[in-house]
């Protein structure tokens, strides 16, 4: 193995190096627990709300709308149960591409007697407004839509949705997991009622996460005890990895737009590179600004995206097919499924997703080895996309 270069930033990245440096005092000297009356504690507890006020510019909000949890998919649990144990309509609506941590805590409501109502998608991974619209004609709990997903990169139309559940007076939970530090969130302007981050995706440590709960909007407690974050989750806070959460978003907003240029340019050129090398092969997902600036995810049709992931890994390339949180599993990508592909081509699928970290020589090298690997796994590298679909 020559080289690494690491193309799977939608599962976790490179924790920024003025980040470790923010963060590992609290490890080391100022390691007091913020609930603590002492010095210590309270050292813990200003750093805590320090953190807590950064994170809320960051999102434009206030800082006591910031609860801290543990990740993603904490918060998202944290929102949608604590929606649902206090709401007196049994009936909640998302999409059929969420992340698993929403899917599954719908699939926890439904056994317990929740409607689910999961709004399609079209080939590009977007949902219909019309769609939205007609489920939200009868009484919802919460609705649950994802602001960028996590495969295909396909962007929602956030704000068009948050102003149509408003109207109908339907809390919204806004997965922002993958959008957070690349994609714009103005929650002092969009009626987003829940809205969940994540520190590992923007270059900060995992098991920091927050979710934002709108001021007056009510949840029921999933974790019981201290009566910590404001009563909504209780345990000690996690002060080093929050500190270094609010220290990887500031640098996310401030380089945001400098950053997204730059990895879309790259993206691009990785995606234009891909497909001229492999002619049976297509990209996933929109294209332009409906995608988010660091995704791009292919099909090659004749080829199991797990083989190609495997001998990817030994040419020194990181990179994944399906998400991470389910790549263990042999099932096809659901969100490639509800865009309308086979279980066969949703099968060959590869997800490659960049940082600002990546620069054009790793793409270039990645590039090349992805053609040299299709070839050798005798996929439909020198024939039309449509021959090759036809194929399979």
């Amino acid at each position: 193995m020559s080289k690494r270069v690491y193309l799977d930033n939608a599962a976790t990245t490179m924790v920024d190096p003025a980040v470790v440096k923010a963060l590992l005092p609290y490890h080391s000297e100022k390691y007091g627990n913020p609930s603590s009356l002492h010095a210590f504690g309270r050292e813990a507890a200003r750093a805590l709300e320090e953190s807590r006020a950064t994170l809320a510019k960051v999102l434009n909000c206030e800082a006591g709308e910031i609860v801290f949890t543990s990740g993603g998919t904490e918060s998202d649990n944290l929102a949608l149960l604590g929606v649902a144990a206090l709401a007196k309509t049994k009936r909640v609506i998302t999409t059929a591409i969420e992340h698993p941590a929403v899917l599954k805590t719908c699939d926890y409501l439904e056994a317990n007697g929740f409607e689910v109502v999961r709004l399609p998608v079209d080939r590009y991974g977007i949902i219909r407004m019309a769609d939205l619209e007609r489920a939200l004609s009868k009484e919802a709990a919460a609705v649950s839509v994802m602001h960028a997903n996590n495969e295909v990169g396909s962007v929602q139309p956030i704000d068009a949705v948050a102003k149509l559940c408003a109207s109908k007076g339907v809390p919204l939970h806004v997965d922002a997991v993958q959008s957070f530090g690349k994609l714009p969130i103005e929650l002092s302007k969009a009626p987003i009622s829940l809205l969940s981050v994540s520190s590992h995706k923007i270059h900060g440590p995992k098991g920091a996460g927050a979710l934002f709960v709108r001021r007056g909007v009510k949840l029921s407690p999933r974790l019981l005890g201290g009566g910590h974050e404001r009563g909504l989750r209780s345990g000690t806070e996690n002060v080093s990895g929050i500190v270094g959460f609010a220290k990887a978003a500031e640098i996310a907003r401030r380089n945001r737009v400098k950053n997204c240029r730059k990895m879309s340019l790259l993206r691009d050129r990785l995606a234009k590179r891909v497909l001229a090398a492999n002619k049976g092969a297509w990209l996933n997902g929109p294209t332009g600004v409906k995608r988010l600036c660091n995704n791009a995810n292919f099909s090659f049709p004749g080829i199991e995206g797990e083989a190609l992931v495997l001998r990817l890994d030994a040419e020194g390339i990181a990179a994944s097919t399906g998400s991470a949180c389910s790549s263990k599993s042999l099932k096809p990508s659901h969100v490639l499924l509800a865009m309308g592909l086979t279980p066969v081509q949703a099968h060959g699928s590869l997800r490659l997703t960049l940082s600002r970290f990546t620069t054009a020589r790793e793409i270039d090298y990645a590039a090349g080895k992805i053609a040299q690997v299709v070839k050798e796994l005798g996929g439909f590298s020198n024939v039309s996309r449509e021959e090759a679909m036809r194929r399979v």
